[in-house]
């Protein structure tokens, strides 16, 4: 059996949802960007992509219609590139990935492109489609299956006695070091510079118009972040809850693409691979508690690859909620120097079908930079899940 190696990686800035960057762009060309990108990087001629395979976890809108195959052609590849869809909600850059390894492992293809995206601005929002969304049987039997994620958190904060300080403090921890890997440039070589037109609206008027922009690095995080700021923040269900704006993570927009490609091929070219896929283990849970999702994934990629947890030397635990990166970390026994080492979700933004990929490209060069093997990149998902995939830094 072959194995998957990465060879490039590429992703858009992330930009605020609604009122940033990308707030008018529509997904198919926000995908492109980083899959142009990525190719471009790889130094690969575009007709040797045997398949596009993207993660989204609204499709609909924008986002509807086969986002992989619509990116594909969105990116100019030839005609003949097909592309799919995949929807593993939160974690479904990373799904794309696996499966896109998993057709390289097996001998049906050489060559893949592979990453996710979401454009919460176009998909989630006042358009968007919720006739007959739930299952009335589902809804007898397992309503907590529909539970919205902010409802998660707040049972896992208190089922777990996790305090609301305590998320704070995660929180600005996520925030001061996103600022201090900014300012070093540790995003920059995965992050490509992009125009685009901006959606402006005039708020006397309501006349909207466009203007052409161009973003360089991410826009949601808050270097002035303090811990009196945080503190002071009314949580969003009520009083006595936890979850405020400032300890979740941040609505956004943006794209993640990889060049996945046959070891045997890439050592047939003298080709310098930047990781290796090793695979994904998933897991599922109560979902309720869906943000504990890791604990039973970890554990089952680790036994599946002959690991322990002392083996891995950089973790990336999406940040979907600051109370549910805590339990995950503790229960796990996850060093917190070599988890999230700059920043997440709650600071970088969270474009749901973009995180995993951007996590697995980010994995891989920030490994390189603290010369570790290996790095495991894992997300709690929505309706009850867990996910977590390990990669070998090169």
């Amino acid at each position: 059996m072959d194995q998957a190696v990465i060879l490039s990686t590429a992703r858009t800035p992330i930009g605020k949802a609604y009122r940033g960057t990308f707030n008018d762009t529509d997904a198919p060309t926000l995908a492109s960007f980083s899959i142009k990108a990525s190719i471009e990087k790889a130094g690969l001629d575009p007709s040797e992509i045997e398949d596009v395979i993207l993660g989204a976890a609204v499709q609909q809108g924008s986002q509807g219609y086969n986002i992989g195959r619509l990116s594909a052609v969105s990116s100019g590849l030839p005609i003949q590139v097909p592309g799919m869809s995949v929807d593993r909600q939160c974690a479904s850059g990373l799904m794309a990935i696996a499966i896109g390894a998993k057709q390289i492992a097996c001998n049906e293809m050489d060559v893949v492109v592979a990453g996710g995206v979401e454009s919460i601005s176009l998909v989630q929002n006042e358009f968007s489609n919720k006739y007959k969304s739930q299952d009335k049987l589902l809804m007898k039997n397992k309503p907590d299956i529909y539970m919205s994620m902010i409802d998660t958190a707040e049972v896992v904060a208190k089922r777990y006695n996790i305090s609301r300080d305590k998320q704070d403090e995660y929180a600005l921890q996520s925030q001061k070091r996103t600022a201090n890997a900014q300012n070093k440039g540790f995003f920059n070589e995965e992050i490509i510079p992009v125009k685009t037109l901006k959606l402006l609206k005039n708020v006397e008027n309501n006349q909207t118009s466009h203007e052409e922009v161009e973003i360089t690095k991410d826009e949601c995080n808050r270097p002035s972040t303090d811990i009196e700021g945080l503190r002071n923040l009314k949580p969003v269900m009520g009083e006595k809850s936890f979850i405020t704006a400032g300890n979740a993570s941040q609505l956004s927009d943006g794209s993640s693409s990889s060049v996945l490609m046959s070891m045997k091929l890439a050592e047939k070219r003298n080709l310098n691979p930047i990781g290796i896929c090793h695979g994904v283990a998933v897991a599922g849970c109560e979902p309720d508690e869906m943000g504990i999702g890791p604990v039973y994934a970890i554990p089952k990629l680790l036994k599946q690859n002959n690991l322990k947890m002392d083996d891995i030397g950089l973790w990336e635990l999406n940040e979907a909620f600051a109370v549910q990166v805590i339990y995950c970390r503790d229960k796990l026994g996850i060093p917190n120097e070599n988890l999230n080492v700059n920043g997440g979700s709650i600071s970088i933004g969270h474009p749901y079908g973009m995180s995993g990929a951007r996590l697995v490209g980010h994995a891989l060069m920030e490994g390189k930079r603290r010369k570790v093997k290996y790095a495991v990149v894992t997300m709690c998902i929505g309706g009850g899940q867990g996910a977590a995939g390990l990669f070998e830094v090169l």
